[in-house]
């Protein structure tokens, strides 16, 4: 029974989106804040509950990073529309991270579940912080720290991306100099 917890969190994140996003919305920031946190809270805990029962699962490995950026995106996304937060933060964010899920759907393809490592969990911990910044900031009216944060989150993101391609790339997931010279294309026949 307890080896479905971890999944049954992750699916969890995925329902609390909407009302995350609804909470922004109606500038209902403490809400926001609230469930914001108890998200976050649901993606440590099943991390700690799979590792510590051993109920790491193919599912888990797939669904639970994309609920932290279905989670991340949606709320960023929000926090953009409202001029919270500027364009450029979003923008650099969604560019990682299509190119994130396209090289995961590559890997997959292979059979090759994409776990994640302790530079893309640090960024999502710090895109984490400056979201809680951004409600804090928006519910007092405070000066703008939270811009702090996203732009540690953006530098975080890039040298993230920078880290797996380099990793898949050393592991051979990658074509190198030489494979990609030994490719030859041929013309089509009439």
């Amino acid at each position: 029974m307890i080896k479905h917890v971890p999944n049954f969190l992750t699916i969890v994140r995925f329902i609390f989106i909407p009302f995350i996003i609804m909470a922004l919305v109606l500038d209902n920031y403490l809400l926001a804040l609230v469930l914001f946190s108890l998200s976050a809270f649901t993606d440590v805990l099943d991390g700690i509950i799979a590792r510590k029962y051993n109920a790491i699962s193919d599912f888990g490995k797939l669904m639970d990073p994309l609920a932290d950026k279905c989670t991340q995106l949606s709320v960023l996304l929000t926090l953009t529309a409202k001029g919270i937060i500027p364009i450029w933060i979003i923008v650099t964010l969604i560019f990682k991270e299509s190119i994130m899920i396209a090289g995961a759907s590559f890997l997959y393809g292979k059979k090759l579940v994409v776990s994640s490592k302790w530079y893309g969990k640090f960024t999502t911990v710090i895109i984490y912080l400056a979201v809680v910044s951004s409600c804090i900031v928006s519910k007092y009216n405070l000066y703008h720290f939270d811009l702090y944060f996203y732009g540690l989150a953006v530098a975080l993101a890039v040298f993230s991306l920078i880290m797996y391609i380099n990793y898949f790339y050393r592991r051979g997931y990658l074509p190198n100099k030489e494979e990609l010279k030994q490719t030859t294309f041929s013309e089509p026949k009439d």
